[in-house]
């Protein structure tokens, strides 16, 4: 009786720590993807310093490292904002980063083949969009906007953005129901680099991850209304 009784006690004594040891575990797995599967992991940054890594090449603005994560400002006399970028040959993809606007206008995840823009995610206080980029400035193509989800990005708060690009389709993510998405055939191409760029004031940034994108199982677009209510 004394050592059933024990065993017992043991039980409901553990139970809250392991509960608390599944929710610690949960609460710091990567964010739900949609239309893709994280395949295999391509670059993984946490942005502590205290240099970036020689595969960055900063192009404009100020980029330093405060507080143990990577801080990006324009600069008024460059008349251009911040950029930075890391080459990577890729086709589809996944990028998953932690930013935070302090003073910035905007940020944005910039996609690009080896000759121009393709396509970006762009971040400010008001929401997030998805669009497929100008490719020729002179020429005939245009930039197109595909969705903006309207949602309040308060200064000097974190957010996690999770961005997908298969194909022709993107889709950006923060939190569970905020999604934009897009699609557009100068999408499908092979890409060449990536870039985080700064607008205004400054943005920081951490935890920056990417993965190949691999196809999702029956993924059709008519699931983001449902993902969007829930």
């Amino acid at each position: 009786m004394l050592m059933r009784y024990m065993q017992k006690f043991l039980v409901a004594a553990c139970a809250p720590v392991l509960a608390f040891n599944l929710f610690a575990a949960d609460s710091t797995s990567d964010p739900a993807t949609i239309m893709t599967e994280r395949g295999k992991l391509l670059l993984s940054d946490d942005f502590k310093g205290p240099a970036l890594g020689k595969e960055w090449r900063v192009g404009k603005g100020k980029w330093e490292f405060a507080d143990g994560v990577l801080k990006g400002s324009e600069l008024k006399s460059d008349m251009h904002g911040a950029v930075m970028r890391r080459a990577l040959p890729f086709h589809d993809l996944i990028v998953q980063y932690s930013f935070k606007l302090d003073g910035a206008k905007m940020t944005t995840l910039s996609i690009n083949d080896a000759k121009e823009h393709v396509c970006r995610a762009l971040m400010n206080s008001a929401g997030f969009t998805v669009q497929k980029d100008d490719h020729d400035h002179d020429g005939p193509d245009k930039a197109v906007r595909f969705e903006t989800h309207a949602m309040p990005l308060k200064a000097g708060e974190w957010y996690t953005v999770v961005v997908e690009i298969r194909g022709k389709e993107m889709i950006a993510r923060i939190g569970d129901k905020h999604i934009a998405y897009g699609g557009h055939e100068a999408l499908d191409v092979d890409k060449a680099n990536f870039g985080l760029t700064v607008a205004g004031e400054s943005a920081s940034f951490k935890n920056f991850r990417v993965w190949e994108a691999l196809p999702k199982k029956d993924w059709d677009k008519s699931q983001l209304a449902a993902l969007r209510k829930n």
